[in-house]
């Protein structure tokens, strides 16, 4: 149960079908998420009591996604990464790849493509960096926070004070990143191909929104779902 007071954070992090109803109004269920559907609408000058009845229409039959709320956050960490970061890194490769060559077919008559490889080209160097810094210290604290609740042993102590900031550092990457694609996604008049596009220029378009797609799932899963949970734990 949820009326327009209700954060969109709750309300996607409880059943992620809702992204799509939010997605379709062009509000941002990611990083802006900690906040009530009513203040969202608002600032879209959006009816959000249409939008509160699309999302109950959207949610209303039975559903088969699983209750990632409800997962220990050591598992929600490891499938984080075994899914979305693998994704990312097999992507960027194969992406970058694609752009690059568009750019350097197309980019005389359609510049965008220039800018669009180079836009891509920074994501894949933050992502990189991002990912990294998550592996090797914020989600091995939050699996042993993690650890310590279920056995009932002492917290492991932090090595940067309170969890707090890192999680600050990433949903600044994480915000970075959702900008850096919405920008190319604009770029790319939402990913539409020009009429004279090549085969590879089409199939770029299609890996650019998927990896958007995936992006906005990812950031999801630790803006609303991970970090908040391992800010209470860590309390």
């Amino acid at each position: 149960m949820f009326d327009t007071n209700t954060t969109i954070r709750a309300i996607v992090a409880d059943d992620y079908r809702a992204a799509a109803v939010f997605q379709k109004h062009g509000i941002d269920f990611c990083c802006g998420g900690n906040r009530p559907v009513a203040d969202a609408c608002d600032e879209k000058g959006i009816d959000a009591r249409l939008v509160a009845s699309e999302l109950r229409a959207a949610l209303a039959s039975e559903s088969d996604q699983p209750r990632v709320a409800a997962w220990d956050l050591d598992f929600l960490a490891d499938y984080i990464v075994t899914n979305h970061h693998a994704y990312v890194r097999s992507a960027i490769e194969t992406i970058g790849a694609h752009t690059r060559k568009v750019a350097g077919v197309h980019g005389e008559n359609h510049p965008e493509t220039i800018e669009i490889a180079a836009r891509f080209e920074e994501i894949a160097a933050e992502m990189t960096s991002h990912m990294a810094k998550e592996e090797r210290v914020l989600f091995p604290y939050i699996k042993a926070l993690a650890v310590a609740k279920r056995e009932g042993g002492p917290a492991p102590r932090a090595p940067f004070g309170s969890i707090a900031n890192p999680i600050r550092m990433m949903e600044a990457e994480h915000q970075a990143a959702g900008d850096t694609m919405a920008a190319i996604r604009r770029l790319s008049q939402d990913y539409a191909p020009p009429a004279d596009a090549c085969t590879t220029y089409q199939v770029t378009y299609k890996e650019l929104a998927a990896f958007e797609a995936d992006l906005h799932r990812h950031v999801h899963l630790e803006n609303n779902i991970l970090f908040p949970r391992a800010l209470d734990l860590e309390r």
